[in-house]
């Protein structure tokens, strides 16, 4: 048999023999909430609702719970649905790179297999065992994000996602090396989703659920790797067939980077605001310039927005916004939304909010463009920064502007942050009837050996 392609060999070890340290543990924790905190607020939207209630999944027998619900499916829907909750609101962690995504979206894997682990083959896992494969995953993810990009190719970062979520699943199932490197090698060979759903004119929903496809996709395949030798050792390389000759063009897959927990180190959270993550600093410029032209809207002449160049080529839009996920993905929206109310959350995208008419008078004002030092502090792997500018010039010459270099999500201001992380994760428990004191004194406890996975995962399941 062929040798396996190195990067596989190198997902395999790293899954098999990594250990974070209590650091990058604590902060797999903020993010573990934070992500929980996401799928609670999904719950409150009625499309959310309907993927609950799809008859197969909702009729299936299982023993693997739903993050806020009393459902209870096989391992593989309750991953699916996991997923999806965790990332509806386009709220959960971010990582920017050569290509974006948001590694968080694997935790779905990990809680269901928590689930099936205990329920199915009497094996148990410490708190601090979840968080570690936390941190393999975000790294396997953001390490292939740093270095490759899918986008240019026209495929959705979820292909990532697929391998991350595969090659965690595996290590979680107790499988060894050979197993390990079949599961990663079935997650390239299987079919990647295009990136058409994130785009005008074919913008949709799905964005909001590929993610959990593609972690139970991953974990369908860590299930035939059991019963059946699946391996496919040059999946990447192989000529003509391959995943770089087939998917890549001049720019086949490459991961030189040592793994570590450089990306949960890193991530980026999104604290207050649910839009992509490119908009998040435009969203604050303008929230901070709406005090200053409140009750003078209709003397604004133009809007400039100067942005980094993913932010001109993901979300600039003009004409129509059909949908949701045409408007949280549309920077002069937001910026619109934003100079007009002073505030952004996931209702300021829905229809009834987009029929202020207002929102497309200022859009028509509004010219964006790239800012080239911006497009070199976005690539800096040093800085990581994501800045926006807002320029509002007025029919009287007055002219605002605010900048913004770092989101408040950003390690540069996580001191910052993490007040308003756990007042995000406060208010989704409230909108929720889960018990709010039991949950905080698992979100308060520093000792991360004294948590009990199963004990906290009980007040998250109804």
């Amino acid at each position: 048999m062929s040798e396996f392609d190195p990067i596989i060999n190198k997902i395999s070890d790293y899954v098999q023999t990594y250990q974070a340290n209590e650091e990058s543990l604590k902060e797999a924790k903020t993010c573990f909430f934070d992500s929980i905190a996401c799928a609670l607020m999904a719950l409150e939207h009625d499309q959310v609702k309907k993927f609950i209630e799809i008859d197969y999944i909702k009729n299936s027998q299982g023993s693997v719970r739903v993050i806020g619900t009393d459902l209870k499916t096989n391992v593989l829907d309750a991953t699916f649905l996991n997923g999806a909750l965790i990332r509806w609101l386009d709220f959960n962690d971010t990582w920017l790179a050569k290509e974006w995504g948001h590694p968080s979206d694997n935790l779905s894997i990990i809680l269901a297999l928590v689930d099936y682990l205990k329920n199915h083959r009497n094996f148990s896992l410490s708190f601090k065992e979840v968080l570690n494969y936390m941190v393999m995953a975000h790294e396997i993810q953001g390490a292939l994000a740093i270095e490759n990009s899918l986008n240019k190719e026209g495929l959705d970062h979820v292909a990532f996602v697929k391998v991350a979520s595969a090659s965690i699943g595996a290590k979680m199932l107790g499988h060894d090396d050979h197993q390990i490197k079949a599961v990663i090698s079935n997650a390239f060979v299987d079919g990647q989703s295009l990136r058409t759903y994130r785009h005008f004119p074919n913008t949709g929903a799905r964005k909001s659920w590929a993610a959990g496809d593609a972690s139970a996709k991953a974990l369908k395949q860590v299930f035939i790797s059991e019963v059946s030798d699946e391996s496919y050792p040059t999946v990447l390389s192989a000529k003509n067939w391959g995943f770089n000759d087939v998917l890549m063009g001049k720019n086949p897959l490459k991961l030189d980077r040592d793994l570590g927990s450089y990306v949960m180190d890193n991530i980026l959270y999104k604290v207050s605001f649910p839009a992509e993550f490119h908009a998040q600093t435009a969203a604050e410029a303008a929230i901070y310039l709406s005090s200053e032209i409140r009750g003078k809207i209709h003397d604004i002449k133009e809007i400039k927005i100067f942005t980094q160049e993913p932010g001109v080529r993901i979300i600039s839009k003009k004409g129509p916004l059909n949908n949701y996920a045409d408007r949280d993905h549309c920077i002069e929206y937001i910026v619109a939304w934003c100079l007009l109310n002073g505030n952004l959350n996931s209702n300021s995208y829905s229809d009834n909010s987009a029929s202020d008419t207002n929102i497309d008078k200022l859009r028509a004002l509004t010219k964006t463009s790239e800012d080239h030092a911006y497009t070199d502090r976005y690539n800096n792997l040093e800085e990581r920064a994501i800045p926006n500018k807002v320029v509002v010039s007025m029919k009287t010459g007055e002219v605002f502007e605010r900048e913004v270099i770092y989101p408040l999500g950003h390690k540069k201001r996580r001191d910052e942050s993490l007040p308003p992380l756990k007042e995000k994760f406060q208010h989704s428990l409230e909108k929720s009837d889960i018990n709010v004191n039991n949950l905080m004194h698992f979100y308060d406890e520093k000792n991360l050996d004294s948590i009990n996975i199963y004990r906290l995962l009980n007040y998250i399941y109804k």
